[in-house]
Protein backbone atom coordinates (compact mmCIF):
# COMPACT_ATOMS: atom_id res chain seq x y z
CA UNK A 1 0.00 0.00 0.00
CA UNK A 2 2.89 2.48 0.90
CA UNK A 3 4.39 1.60 -2.87
CA UNK A 4 1.17 3.61 -4.20
CA UNK A 5 1.90 6.63 -2.36
CA UNK A 6 6.10 6.90 -3.28
CA UNK A 7 8.69 6.19 -5.47
CA UNK A 8 10.68 3.35 -4.38
CA UNK A 9 14.29 3.93 -5.58
CA UNK A 10 17.09 1.26 -4.86
CA UNK A 11 20.75 1.78 -3.20
CA UNK A 12 22.99 1.75 -6.90
CA UNK A 13 26.62 2.43 -6.98
CA UNK A 14 26.14 6.35 -7.64
CA UNK A 15 24.19 6.14 -4.78
CA UNK A 16 26.46 4.65 -2.50
CA UNK A 17 29.73 6.96 -3.38
CA UNK A 18 27.31 9.97 -3.63
CA UNK A 19 26.47 9.10 0.09
CA UNK A 20 30.51 8.25 1.10
CA UNK A 21 31.29 12.05 -0.37
CA UNK A 22 27.86 13.30 1.56
CA UNK A 23 29.29 11.26 5.08
CA UNK A 24 33.13 12.82 4.37
CA UNK A 25 32.07 16.46 3.45
CA UNK A 26 29.47 17.19 6.20
CA UNK A 27 30.04 14.61 9.01
CA UNK A 28 27.55 12.24 8.54
CA UNK A 29 27.24 8.86 9.42
CA UNK A 30 27.62 6.56 6.50
CA UNK A 31 23.41 5.51 7.40
CA UNK A 32 22.45 8.90 7.52
CA UNK A 33 24.40 10.07 4.75
CA UNK A 34 22.99 7.00 2.52
CA UNK A 35 19.64 8.89 3.09
CA UNK A 36 20.78 11.72 2.06
CA UNK A 37 22.39 10.41 -1.43
CA UNK A 38 19.03 8.27 -2.30
CA UNK A 39 17.01 12.07 -1.01
CA UNK A 40 19.56 13.38 -3.67
CA UNK A 41 19.55 11.39 -6.38
CA UNK A 42 15.47 10.91 -6.19
CA UNK A 43 15.35 14.77 -6.89
CA UNK A 44 13.90 15.53 -3.52
CA UNK A 45 14.11 18.84 -2.64
CA UNK A 46 13.04 18.72 1.48
CA UNK A 47 14.25 14.78 3.71
CA UNK A 48 12.42 14.95 6.97
CA UNK A 49 14.85 13.88 10.02
CA UNK A 50 14.91 14.41 13.99
CA UNK A 51 18.41 13.17 13.94
CA UNK A 52 20.25 14.99 11.25
CA UNK A 53 21.05 18.95 11.67
CA UNK A 54 17.71 20.94 11.63
CA UNK A 55 17.95 23.80 8.20
CA UNK A 56 21.53 21.63 6.95
CA UNK A 57 21.60 22.30 3.25
CA UNK A 58 23.40 19.73 1.23
CA UNK A 59 24.65 20.56 -1.89
CA UNK A 60 22.73 23.25 -2.47
CA UNK A 61 19.65 21.09 -3.04
CA UNK A 62 18.28 19.18 -0.33
CA UNK A 63 17.44 20.67 3.12
CA UNK A 64 17.46 18.49 6.03
CA UNK A 65 13.96 19.58 8.17
CA UNK A 66 13.52 17.99 11.99
CA UNK A 67 9.80 18.02 11.83
CA UNK A 68 9.74 18.32 15.56
CA UNK A 69 12.14 20.93 16.28
CA UNK A 70 10.67 24.56 18.02
CA UNK A 71 9.66 27.10 15.41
Amino acid sequence: MIRALLDVVPVTVATHETGLAVAERYGLSTYDAMIVASAIIAGCETLLSEDMQDGLVIDGRLRIINPFAQR
